[in-house]
């Protein structure tokens, strides 16, 4: 069976990172990624990572139908990406936790940054 290691840019193991030593690790955080990797559910996170929203909020704001938006956000509670609160008649959703919020935030960072070109 492969393993996988990953350690930080200091060479050091990370807690985190060391738990991808199995297939199923990687499998499951392929998964999230691919999930994420969807322009209208990555819009719909960057939309709740300002602030709570409605499912109405969410779909006027990107210009997307509501039932639209209702199935990419219950494919985004069910990996865990967002959760959901109903207020009275509405469903309010946001970033499940702060893991989330620093994976997107990192990965703006990282696009953000000047291209190097590697020479090998």
């Amino acid at each position: 069976m492969f393993q996988y290691r990953l350690v930080n840019a200091k060479t050091e193991p990370s807690s985190s990172l060391a738990a991808l030593e199995s297939i199923e690790t990687v499998s499951e955080l392929a998964d999230l990624f691919q999930l994420m990797a969807d322009a209208n559910r990555l819009r719909i996170i960057l939309t709740v990572l300002e602030a709570e929203r409605s499912v109405s909020d969410i779909a006027a704001s990107l210009s997307l139908s509501q039932p639209l938006v209702s199935h990419h956000l219950r494919l985004l509670r069910a990996a865990r990406i967002l959760r959901s609160e109903r207020r009275g008649r509405q469903i309010f959703y946001a970033a499940a936790d702060d893991h989330i919020r620093c994976v997107i935030e990192d990965m703006l960072t990282h696009i953000d940054e000047p291209h190097h070109e590697d020479h090998v």
